[in-house]
């Protein structure tokens, strides 16, 4: 009975390791956990060696790309902390609406937020969406789907989410690369939500801003973070290439030491703008989120090692999915358009999709693809996959926008088809533009 479940075609062992973690998911509520067990089915399946499996969990730990992306996602959310109880994001906000109409607002406000990515951060936009209409006017679901979707806009790209950071590792991009996909379809979601939400609300002018200088002054201290972490990356960025030009021969750079340095910039530069004190820092550091997406992204990354490893055959996963697919006739481009879209829809988490799909996907275009071809598999991946979690019922800022404006979870998910199906028709199109040219 076991030879037979070990002689099934790879692809039924990933595919019922996918529906696995979705079956536990709904069953505990615990993305980690189950990613944790349908690594362990996979790794099992495939038949790894106890031993085997024990020392592809430590390489993927301790490397030293996966330390440090550990390390950085921890940042990332200890700065969104951090600016939030320096009172800096609300500053931000308060300077933007003082700049637009309450139709923009409705978006720039849960797109602001969207800069820094916390977990659940769109209960942190619900009610400043809900303050651009005082009076109850818009109907709440339209509340609701405008905060959801503007929300996550930037995640196409932006640099700062740590499903961006997974997907650039694994697809080996460089962040220019990835900026090249993802504009495009962040580009695209706004077309979106401007046909489908935007342009059905009354185009009412906000509060009379502050005198120009004093305005111009607020909202670029409030920015600073923002511009430190950014303009930190991209200096270390230039000096190591401008170094490497002079010493041929210098070590490469960590991909992940540049946004390191940023985003230490950034606190630093924060703390002596807007100083908290010792029990606020204590809150912000020992973050019981950052501990949860951490240990989230270890686990993500585990699986992807198992997808990558050597069985005992001394074959991969990889060469096992090509030989099948070839057997089978599947086209390469429908396996990498759903594979991201499932997983996007049982995990609701861009790490869940990226790291469930993509080590996947890579496999699927060879064993030595030219960045071409990565970056045209990557869109069509990356948009669809985003395109699950953002209509995942399981997705904790859809569940928290439809509870804080008492709408229906499926309902919201349902009335951003529309929107999707434009994000999905940019995502093809990046394909076919990126394969023919």
């Amino acid at each position: 009975m076991w030879n037979m479940l070990l002689s099934a075609p790879v692809l039924v062992k990933v595919f019922v390791a996918l529906a696995l973690i979705l079956i536990v998911n709904r069953a505990c509520g615990q993305l980690v956990v189950s990613l944790a067990v349908g690594a362990l089915v996979l790794a099992v399946w495939s038949g790894h060696p106890a031993a085997a499996m024990g020392r592809i969990v430590w390489a993927s730990v301790w490397s030293p790309d996966n330390a440090l992306l550990l390390v950085v996602v921890y940042q990332v959310i200890a700065l969104s902390s951090q600016m939030s109880a320096s009172g800096v994001m609300g500053d931000l906000l308060d300077s933007v609406r003082g700049l637009v109409s309450r139709r923009a607002a409705m978006a720039v406000l849960p797109a602001l937020i969207g800069l820094l990515p916390m977990p659940g951060g769109a209960i942190f936009s619900a009610p400043l969406v809900e303050s651009c209409d005082a009076e109850g006017a818009l109907p709440a679901r339209t509340k609701a789907l405008a905060n959801h979707w503007f929300r996550h806009i930037w995640e196409y790209w932006w640099p700062l989410y740590p499903g961006v950071l997974l997907a650039m590792q694994i697809t080996k991009l460089e962040v220019w690369q990835f900026m090249v996909l993802g504009v495009p379809l962040t580009l695209c979601a706004v077309a979106a939500g401007w046909l489908f939400l935007l342009r059905r609300i009354p185009a009412e002018a906000g509060p009379a801003p502050a005198p120009g200088a004093r305005r111009a002054h607020r909202t670029l201290s409030a920015m600073l973070p923002i511009l430190v972490v950014i303009g930190c990356y991209g200096v270390v960025r230039l000096a190591h290439a401008g170094l490497s030009s002079v010493r041929p021969g210098l070590p490469a750079m960590n991909r992940y030491l540049p946004m390191l340095l940023g985003l230490c910039g950034a606190m630093a530069v924060l703390q002596v703008q807007r100083p908290i004190r010792s029990a606020q820092w204590r809150d912000v550091l020992l973050s019981r989120q950052a501990g949860k997406m951490v240990l989230l992204v270890m686990v993500v990354r585990i699986y992807g090692a198992f997808i990558e490893a050597t069985l005992p055959d001394g074959r991969t996963l990889v060469a096992h999915m090509h030989a099948e697919m070839a057997d089978s006739g599947i086209p390469v481009p429908a396996i990498v358009m759903l594979l991201p879209l499932v997983s996007g829809l049982a995990t609701g988490l861009a790490i869940g999709f990226v790291g469930a799909s993509f080590p996947i996907v890579m496999s699927l275009i060879g064993e030595d693809p030219s960045a071409a071809t990565r970056m045209a598999a990557t869109a069509l991946a990356y948009g669809f996959g985003h395109v699950g979690q953002l209509l995942s019922p399981v997705h904790v800022c859809l569940v928290v926008t439809s509870e804080y404006f008492r709408t229906s979870v499926f309902a919201n998910a349902a009335g951003l088809l529309r929107l999707a199906a434009v994000v999905l028709a940019g995502s093809l199109g990046m394909y076919v533009l990126l394969n023919v040219f």
